[in-house]
């Protein structure tokens, strides 16, 4: 069992600097604290940044990096993940979609591999 993932979740990716939170919609009226799903992987609205891109398949790193002579030169991070975090609670299902647990990954298409570091709380497993 893996502890479910609510909003303001801590998150980091292989290919950044700094640490990352996890945004959840919150529908009107919410009285809990919002729960994630495995489909709150937008970038920029679900994924925030992690300060900067050190990954050479990221275009902004490539192009710093050519002006730099060849030296590595990160770039600001901005999360593109195309898909949902995976795989997502078995069980557990909020709004019909599966419950997103600390387990989960995301793949941003510049390589890098985003986790969730902290849940965001403690007391809620699921399977």
């Amino acid at each position: 069992m893996a502890k479910m993932v609510v909003l303001g979740a801590a998150t980091k990716c292989s290919m950044g600097a700094a640490p990352g939170k996890l945004l959840v919609i919150v529908p009107p009226f919410t009285i809990t604290m919002p729960i994630a799903t495995i489909m709150d992987f937008v970038p920029m609205m679900n994924i925030l940044p992690f300060g900067m891109c050190k990954s050479t398949a990221n275009p902004m790193v490539i192009a710093l990096t050519a002006a730099a002579l060849g030296v590595l030169t990160p770039a600001p991070c901005i999360p593109m993940t195309v898909a949902p975090w995976s795989p997502g609670a078995s069980k557990v299902k909020v709004g019909g979609k599966p419950a997103l647990l600390a387990t989960c990954k995301a793949n941003c298409i510049w390589g890098g591999s985003i986790e969730i570091t902290d849940p965001g709380q403690t007391k809620v497993e699921a399977k």
